[in-house]
């Protein structure tokens, strides 16, 4: 039955190429995708193939272990292997990378070309993770990467543009800095131009440095904007300069992850860092990311859980570009159970052993919602998202509510196993209040000793402090009891 089922709808598949592109495609392969993935069990070459994609690329695909083609990659590759310009909308974490890097990397095998291809993205950290992806696919044929961030010395830049990479991965900013300082780089060859997180990217943030980019690179070469929330306005996707794009939307309502359980939690402002450690205490073992709104609160909450032996590490945009790819190293490696992050970390990094995404602090924006808690149950994995919403907040979370049209339940919580944390919280906050200020006044004075101050562990000192000075043995037995779930986390 299974061969019958193949051999009905092959002539759908040979169909599909033709005219009705966008109508045939969704429907047609993604039906026979659906037979493929439920009722035969082939290999990701198999189906891969299908949909277009050579047999060197297929092979290592699956040496990455992609078992099959995911429903945006499905519905962009073959149609931007016709050669068409693509805007892809798909939620979080389901292979949008691949969607691009699949047919870029085949445009590269059948014609060599340096300088071929220059993907766009938003923040620092995206770029070096698109360019670890782009080096895994295209390991076997040869593509060599080159990442142009803000916060890395531009010479040694300048040199590794000077080899003329296949593909350049680029923050907006720095890459203008490049096309108007260093001698002998220029993109006037480009066959590719990607913007991920395309929304971000065509927003006012880049706005002038995008249309600088534009008036450089040539009129005629393909552009792909990717993202999991995508602006309405048409000026600034024209703005991109499109050809005729074809639309590849796999969820047309701003969606999350099916085995994303999501909670709220209604708290007041005073005790926000009360419920976090409690929270925190009560599904110990787990890897969480808390989002923060500004920098200097993701420092403080970072110093406050050290300060309560929480293995917590910071990452924001205040931090040397160093000192960020190392935090995030730390973390990926496990070595680090809790981020503490701004929103710099809220789009499209790839961390697989994400168990918990907590909103410390609303988004403002409510797109932001989808891109943070984005960060967990990625690729068909489930996870748990938390947002704490204070006595300030609940306009935004009802926003929130309405855009991913969902209601969210309360996260259960013991008010009383709350608030036995207090005292130990307090001290905690008063010595991380006075990290951060040493920290300021580090900053004033001039460079001396290493200054690395903000993803080690410096706290420790303070943790000596907590622990067996004035306030560690506070209280005799009962104090033993009112701190010990504090320290669970840690432990």
């Amino acid at each position: 039955m299974c061969n019958r089922l193949h051999q009905q709808y092959r002539p759908m598949h040979c169909f599909c190429l033709g005219n009705s592109i966008l109508t045939v495609i969704t429907h047609g392969f993604r039906f026979v995708f659906n037979i493929w993935g439920n009722t035969l069990s082939m290999s990701s070459e198999h189906l891969l193939q299908e949909i277009g994609v050579t047999e060197v690329l297929c092979e290592a695909c699956d040496q990455l272990g992609w078992k099959s083609p995911t429903k945006i990659q499905v519905e962009a590759i073959p149609v931007a292997l016709q050669g068409k310009d693509v805007i892809g909308l798909a939620e979080t974490g389901s292979g949008k990378t691949g969607a691009f890097a699949l047919p870029i990397l085949q445009s590269l095998l059948a014609s060599p070309q340096r300088l071929h291809t220059l993907v766009l993205t938003p923040t620092r950290e995206l770029a070096f993770q698109i360019s670890e992806q782009f080096e895994a696919l295209g390991s076997s044929i040869g593509v060599k990467c080159a990442v142009v961030v803000g916060g890395i010395d531009m010479m040694s830049q300048s040199l590794v543009l000077a080899k003329k990479p296949h593909v350049v991965i680029a923050t907006p900013g720095r890459l203008i800095d490049h096309l108007e300082n260093t001698k002998g780089f220029s993109l006037r060859a480009l066959k590719f131009l990607v913007m991920d997180e395309a929304d971000r990217i065509l927003n006012m943030d880049f706005e002038t440095e995008v249309d600088k980019i534009l008036k450089v690179i040539p009129r005629d070469r393909r552009t792909f904007l990717f993202s999991a929330t995508m602006t309405k306005k048409v000026q600034k996707l024209q703005r991109a300069a499109l050809k005729d794009p074809v639309k590849c939307a796999v969820s047309t309502k701003y969606s999350t992850v099916d085995k994303l359980q999501q909670y709220y939690v209604f708290i007041p402002s005073k005790y926000k860092d009360c419920y976090l450690v409690s929270i925190l205490n009560e599904l110990a073992g787990n890897s969480f990311i808390i989002f923060c709104s500004t920098c200097n609160n993701a420092q403080r909450v970072a110093l406050l859980l050290r300060n309560l032996g929480i293995t917590a590490i910071p990452l924001h945009g205040q931090m040397s570009q160093n000192k960020r790819l190392g935090a995030l190293n730390k973390f990926k490696s496990k070595s680090r159970s809790v981020l503490l992050a701004t929103d710099v970390a809220s789009r499209g990094l790839d961390i697989p052993h994400v168990d918990c995404v907590i909103n410390y602090d609303i988004p403002t924006h409510s797109k932001d919602y989808i891109h943070r808690v984005g960060r967990t149950a990625r690729a068909g994995r489930s996870g748990k998202s938390i947002t704490f919403v204070t006595q300030y907040d609940v306009e935004l979370f009802q926003r929130i509510e309405t855009l991913i049209g969902k209601k969210l339940p309360a996260f259960p919580t013991q008010e009383e196993e709350v608030m036995m944390l207090v005292e130990r919280v307090s001290e905690a906050q008063r010595f991380a209040r006075l990290e951060m200020k040493e920290q300021g006044e580090k900053r004033k004075r001039p460079k001396g000793g290493d200054g690395d101050d903000d993803d080690t562990e410096q706290a420790s000192g303070v943790r000596k402090k907590v622990k067996g000075g004035p306030g560690g043995g506070r209280g005799g037995g009962g104090g033993k009891k009112r701190g010990g779930a504090a320290w669970r986390g840690g432990r």
